[in-house]
């Protein structure tokens, strides 16, 4: 994979994804997506890992996780770590001072992107949308892969980097 950095990827506005994209992260997510997006870290092979989410869906309604993990074997990897307590486990092991400031500066980067002249409704919170803690590891693992400063998202990739003990026959 290519990590690329943030400021790549945070401009006024994302490139539009091709008919290709579309349909394969139609694909790996089951559903159309639901607003405007690019694809921002691909696999060697061509294939979306993470999207970038723009802050407003096309209905207005606000979006607060920016970056969305799309690579299939990742959201698994992920949604294994989630299953066997790893929210809770990050949140305790990941400095609390260090993911309140990377909550801060994800939420800053979204709302970067919101013209000062909008008066509707806006996203709020940090990584996922959380203003405290950890809810979603998928969503701070997107932040880190793109190049977000993420307590929990090396937190992560430590984790996936550790082999599990053998299981029992």
């Amino acid at each position: 994979m290519t990590i690329i950095s943030l400021d790549e990827v945070l401009v006024e506005r994302l490139d539009p994804p091709t008919a290709h994209d579309v349909a394969v992260v139609k694909e790996l997510l089951g559903r159309a997506p639901q607003g405007r997006f690019s694809v921002v870290l691909r696999s060697p092979e061509g294939m979306p890992v993470v999207l970038a989410n723009e802050p407003l869906l096309a209905s207005g309604r606000p979006m607060p996780t920016l970056f969305w993990l799309v690579d299939r074997d990742l959201v698994k990897q992920m949604g294994q770590l989630e299953s066997t307590g790893g929210v809770n486990r990050a949140e305790a092991e990941v400095d609390p001072a260090a993911l309140q400031a990377a909550h801060e500066r994800y939420a800053q980067q979204r709302d970067a992107m919101i013209a000062a002249t909008y008066d509707g409704p806006r996203p709020f919170g940090g990584v996922a949308g959380t203003r405290v803690g950890v809810k979603c590891l998928h969503a701070h693992y997107a932040y880190h892969l793109v190049g977000g400063d993420d307590p929990v998202g090396r937190w992560i990739e430590q984790e996936l980097a550790t082999p599990s003990p053998p299981s029992s026959p």
